[in-house]
């Protein structure tokens, strides 16, 4: 299976997209949103692939000129000379066990997972993050899909259970969420990266408060990375971007769970 490393600057816009304004039309003829929440639900409800709707969020973000492009480009060097991702789990290895807390308090494992099939991984920054949101509203929408080729969905996130379950609600996702509690499972893949003092302040001047959505003061995200895991425990394909506008193809994703049965053990 294929296994994609980009690293590519960062979404430019950490701004709530029920907050401000939008100049450019997202996608087709249609005519330009008056506000980031329409050109939100525009992305989120089309029907263009995931990396297409991502991408005309992520325009709509830079026709607003916001000073937020600087800070995301210094952002991105830093992880770019870090090599943000690049010693995360490879496909064929094995994946990593984790136990970790849904959005209903129940622990769930690894092999509690793969003892039903394949599973896609997804990891999510948050339910603030509106392309975490765009992206969990698609899941939701081939979780069927995925079922009836045997596998199942699930994503992680670094926040506590309550907003855990309010981005499950917000997808309409019927998968479970889990909550990785101080990032500590995407700090064990290499996952991790740190804000950084000036990604922090601006943040935090917009509200977006990681300490109480963590319960925890590191300012740490995880890449959004997806990993499919056979039932052999073995990855059968990965995705791995720092640039957060970007997902796993769905088309990839599915086939990856039609071709992931294996012998346990």
């Amino acid at each position: 299976m294929k296994t994609h490393v980009n690293q590519a600057p960062l979404d430019r816009s950490d701004a709530d997209p029920r907050s401000e304004d939008a100049l450019e039309p997202p996608m087709g003829s249609r005519p330009p949103p008056a506000t980031l929440a329409e050109a939100f639900q525009i992305a989120r409800d089309s029907d263009a692939p995931i990396n297409e709707r991502l991408a005309s969020y992520s325009a709509m973000m830079r026709a607003l000129g916001s000073p937020f492009e600087g800070l995301v480009e210094r952002l991105v060097e830093r992880l770019r000379n870090a090599g943000a991702g690049l010693n995360a789990p490879r496909v064929g290895d094995p994946m990593p066990s984790f136990l970790l807390p849904d959005d209903a308090a129940h622990l769930v494992s690894l092999e509690e997972l793969l003892a039903n099939g394949p599973v896609a991984i997804a990891f999510h920054r948050g339910h603030w993050c509106p392309y975490c949101r765009i992206n969990a509203r698609g899941l939701a929408r081939i979780n069927d899909e995925a079922a009836a080729a045997g596998g199942q969905i699930v994503a992680i996130t670094p926040e506590r259970q309550q907003f855990t379950a309010q981005h499950k609600r917000d997808a309409a996702a019927p998968f479970r969420m889990l909550t990785d509690f101080g990032n500590g499972y995407a700090i064990s893949l290499n996952l991790a990266i740190w804000v950084g003092e000036e990604m922090k302040q601006y943040m935090a001047e917009r509200e977006r408060n990681l300490e109480a959505y963590q319960g925890i003061g590191s300012w740490f995200l995880p890449i959004p990375a997806t990993f499919v895991v056979g039932t052999d425990g073995l990855i059968k394909a990965r995705f791995i971007d720092p640039d957060y506008r970007k997902r796993m193809d769905y088309v990839e994703l599915l086939a990856a769970l039609k071709s992931s049965y294996g012998r346990v053990g």
